[in-house]
């Protein structure tokens, strides 16, 4: 076991924070290779974040943004108005040079601004969940914004698929005639941001009907890797789904699979493993009895003798060399989990048929203070992470180097709480550009898409 320490004061002091402490406990070097790295970056950062004078996002020094979209302006399809609830999102290689995003909209029946209805996208009528996609050219102006599913329901994370879809995944296990729906809700979404038309509002349905969170797909076999984030005890499981038709491009999905979840013989709970390094052998996938959940919810079913392995807050999900790796946001004893953590990364090694528990975050003073609570999650072009900090305070996209050092990439500056009483929407959805040279990533509430672009590490 080895471990790495990074001093939250550093970060704090020139972020204008407060004092704490943070620790990143673990083998970090083995999240970006599916191993240890045979070197490190020696660069720890960018610098200090400077304040935006605009108010919006706090950059280090030679970084710049650009808004692409924000919620309540109007989409240039002339479908309607940009939605409310910027989550999970990816980033495709677009047309001469240039980016094509999907977005997700983590829309509830109480949604300020619903995605448009548009012909031939509408999963069910009542629904105020889905994506839009944007077209930009190589300089990250906005060529066309379009609805690209909708009428669905809280359209959280999701992950994107070896022929470039992008799978939109439901966070809720509502059914007909709940909330006002007309259909039954807690499906993934296959999307084709070039072409919406071309994949429409079909639910994968063998996929199972759960609260999903997020979706990493192996690139060898076709195996697609699920997490879910319940929110009330029994927690979610992690999932894999064999599709009938592995790598077989858009639609394939349709074709139907298995649905299993991961058992881990003995260890009911993940939150109880403390201890960076713990790793069991022998992981067991067990046939989910009902994937579509008609009676039960599946985390509740029947999974015969030994029963099923739950976690509290599964969320972000990648897969990196020969492994997947999955996020626990947190555990909370008083929320019904067997142990208290402030984040948990896990690699699963399909091969050896080994689980790991990898990182440990979380920060030894104050949990109120930024750190806690890693949500989305992504590869960096320096060969490290960006992580989307979904904890209470200052909100914060950080940076995981190699080494294990922590440093702070963006804040978001729109203060959306009460007189006296600040507040910071979420960041979500941070993903990268093909060629590695811009970073976009969402701001919750206000609903607000940024492209950063300036000096990054290759």
């Amino acid at each position: 076991m080895s471990e790495a320490r990074a001093t939250r004061r550093q970060i704090l002091a020139r972020t204008g924070a407060s004092a704490a402490a943070i620790a990143f406990t673990g083998a970090v070097s083995e999240l970006f290779s599916g191993g240890p790295a045979a070197a490190a970056p020696s660069r720890r950062g960018y610098g200090p974040l400077v304040p935006d004078p605009a108010g919006l996002l706090d950059l280090p020094k030679g970084f710049r943004y650009r808004v692409l979209s924000r919620e309540g302006d109007p989409l240039r399809s002339g479908e309607g108005r940009v939605p409310s609830n910027h989550d999970g999102m990816a980033a495709f290689a677009g047309r001469r040079g240039g980016v094509r995003l999907v977005r997700n909209h983590e829309n509830r029946v109480t949604a300020a601004i619903p995605v448009p209805h548009a012909e031939g996208l509408v999963y069910d009528p009542m629904g105020k969940g889905g994506c839009t996609a944007l077209e930009l050219d190589a300089e990250n102006r906005v060529l066309s914004e379009r609805v690209a599913l909708s009428g669905t329901a809280v359209n959280c994370a999701g992950g994107r698929t070896p022929w470039n879809t992008w799978l939109s995944c439901e966070e809720t296990e509502d059914r007909a005639g709940t909330n006002g729906y007309t259909k039954d809700h807690g499906y993934v979404f296959e999307v084709d941001g070039a072409d919406p038309r071309r994949t429409g509002a079909v639910p994968l349905t063998a996929m199972g009907r759960f609260q999903h969170e997020a979706i990493a797909i192996d690139p060898h076999h076709g195996v697609v890797y699920e997490t879910e984030d319940a929110f009330d005890k029994p927690f979610g499981l992690f999932y894999r789904f064999l599709p009938n038709r592995p790598l077989g491009g858009t639609g394939s999905l349709r074709a139907g699979g298995a649905l299993e979840a991961m058992r881990v013989p003995d260890v009911p709970d993940l939150s109880v493993v403390q201890e960076p390094g713990a790793c069991f052998t022998g992981i067991e996938w067990v046939p989910v009895p009902d994937p579509s959940a008609r009676r039960t919810p599946v985390r509740l079913q029947d999974f015969g003798r030994g029963g099923i392995t739950h976690a509290q807050k599964l969320e972000g999900c990648y897969w990196s060399g020969d492994c997947v790796y999955f996020v626990s946001s947190y555990a909370r004893v008083a929320e019904g989990s067997g142990a208290d953590h402030f984040g948990q990364v896990w690699r699963y090694e399909p091969r050896r048929c080994r689980l790991t528990l990898v990182v440990v975050f979380g920060p030894s003073t104050d949990i109120q203070l930024p750190g806690e609570s890693p949500d989305n999650i992504t590869l960096a072009p320096d060969g490290g992470l960006m992580v989307c900090e979904d904890g209470n305070g200052a909100q914060h996209v950080f940076g995981l180097t190699r080494r294990g050092e922590v440093y702070a990439m963006a804040r978001g500056r729109q203060d959306i709480g009460k007189p006296g009483a600040p507040e910071w929407g979420e960041f979500a959805g941070v993903t990268f550009a093909p060629d590695g040279r811009t970073m976009y990533v969402n701001c919750y509430t206000p609903g607000t898409t940024f492209a950063v672009t300036g000096p990054f590490v290759r």
